[in-house]
């Protein structure tokens, strides 16, 4: 318990900056409009794409069996999140297609 309690200490700056940002983010996510949402899920799912490529670089520079599972971690929630997003993404796009004519 101790250690926890000094990590926190320690880096007290960094976790004022990651609660900040988790609140300033969910701000602005608040007041986008629908008509934006779809291009901005698109920049985030390629994102998200850059997150897969570092994971697999602290893959590859695994010094200990902690940071390969990490890393394995990073790379399997990463994909998940950018091919969902990308389902998520065309299925929007398909509400705005026209739709096919039926012929008798």
């Amino acid at each position: 318990m101790e250690d926890v309690l000094k990590f926190f200490l320690e880096n007290k700056d960094m976790i004022f900056i990651i609660v900040l940002s988790i609140f300033l983010g969910i701000e602005v996510i608040s007041h986008v409009p629908a008509v934006l949402h779809t291009p901005l899920m698109s920049g985030s799912n390629a994102i998200h794409g850059v997150v897969i490529i570092g994971a697999i670089i602290v893959m590859g520079h695994a010094e200990n069996t902690l940071s390969l599972i990490l890393g394995f971690i990073a790379v399997i929630l990463g994909t998940l999140n950018v091919v969902g997003g990308f389902v998520v993404t065309d299925r929007m796009l398909e509400m705005f297609r026209k739709k096919k004519k039926q012929q008798d």
